[in-house]
């Protein structure tokens, strides 16, 4: 138990304890941009653009390099920031995306306490122009795992398009609603009635998370023969990538992967009460908002020009279409009117002016 003050907080052994200064905060742009070398993203993937659009007026053009990236690169965050780049004709932009987010960390008291549950064993990042990756490993990936963890160091990956298509949240979250969903209807009479997300994770939602990781397994196989000549070394299916990040095989099902992980036990289901003291699961979180528009519709619209079909991703999207009054789906197809009838609506690549399959890759 972590005792800070009048805060409690269930932990494991304490074996690191870190202090320091911010050197500087505020909510103007303004006033931070200007002098940044590295400018990080850390915020539900459906507010990037917005981010972006908001500090890209501050980005010191006199600077040789300018660092601009997230720790979690779902939803082609390249993309992101080349129509950042046209927007303002910037020209001195590094773009980076960290795959998963490289360790587990909880806020005990906001701006003055947190905790970190460790780091993955692997971490993987994108990077264009690709021959900076040393460069930002040097000023910055060794600073947020290596230095403190003496693990985890950064591993290059050949596309933003391996992350796009194998970063888990847009895997797990909308299965894992699903299934709490279908097992429940979404809804438990008390508080001590709500399942944690991960530790009690069940056989349902295991079956769906394998269900929605078939399709884009069969989306990533059609990319590869796409575009033969990349690698895609870290573009994997959810068990694989689970391996690679931890290091070690003794998960061998979905179920066990999340049941099992002490990094993950404490998280809760998103919920919201409802009138008469009954919780909701909360359909206007991060796992709907983000997961959806921004993780599988982007597999979708990429399977749909390849020629793949994916059956779960439809029923997935379908679903959230029915409970959130959205229609990203029409007539068997992506619905571009819709999926484009506002700025920031979807992260499919006609967002950003992509229109060919093709030209998805840097």
């Amino acid at each position: 138990m972590i005792d800070y003050g009048n805060v409690k907080h269930p932990a494991a052994d304490i074996l690191h304890v870190v202090k320091g200064e911010i050197n500087k905060k505020s909510s103007d742009p303004a006033d931070v941009i200007p002098e940044a070398d590295v400018i990080v993203l850390c915020m539900p993937v459906h507010q990037y653009r917005d981010a972006l659009t908001r500090l890209a007026p501050h980005i010191n053009r006199s600077k040789k390099d300018v660092y601009v990236g997230t720790v979690y690169g779902q939803a082609g965050f390249n993309w992101m920031v080349h129509e950042m780049e046209r927007s303002f004709n910037l020209t001195n932009v590094v773009t980076f995306a960290v795959g998963l987010i490289p360790w587990i960390s909880r806020t005990i008291k906001y701006g003055e306490l947190g905790a970190n549950y460790g780091t993955k064993a692997v971490n993987v990042a994108a990077v264009t122009p690709p021959e900076k990756f040393d460069e930002l490993d040097r000023i910055f990936f060794q600073d947020i795992t290596v230095r403190w963890h003496k693990n985890g160091r950064f591993h290059q990956a050949c596309s933003f398009l391996s992350l796009t298509l194998s970063v888990d949240n847009q895997i797990i979250h909308p299965s894992r609603c699903y299934g709490l969903w279908k097992r429940y209807g979404g809804m438990w009479k008390s508080e001590e009635d709500i399942p944690f997300f991960y530790k009690d994770f069940d056989d349902i939602s295991a079956e769906y998370i394998q269900k929605m990781d078939d399709d884009y397994s069969k989306v990533r196989e059609a990319v590869r023969k796409a575009f033969p000549d990349r690698e895609f070394k870290y573009m994997l299916d959810y068990l694989s990538l689970e391996r690679v990040s931890h290091g070690k095989s003794e998960n061998d099902n979905i179920k066990d992967s999340f049941r099992n992980s002490a990094q993950l036990a404490l998280i809760k289901t998103p919920t919201v009460e409802l009138d008469g003291g009954a919780y909701g699961l909360n359909t206007n979180c991060r796992f709907f908002t983000d997961d959806i528009p921004y993780g599988v519709l982007i597999a979708r619209w990429i399977g749909q020009e390849l020629g793949v079909e994916t059956p779960f991703i439809d029923e997935i999207i379908e679903w959230v279409g029915s409970i959130r009054g959205e229609k990203f789906l029409k007539d068997g197809k992506v619905d571009l009117e819709y999926c484009l009838s506002g700025s920031h609506t979807t992260g499919i690549p006609p967002a950003y002016g992509i229109k060919s399959v093709m030209d998805i890759l840097d």
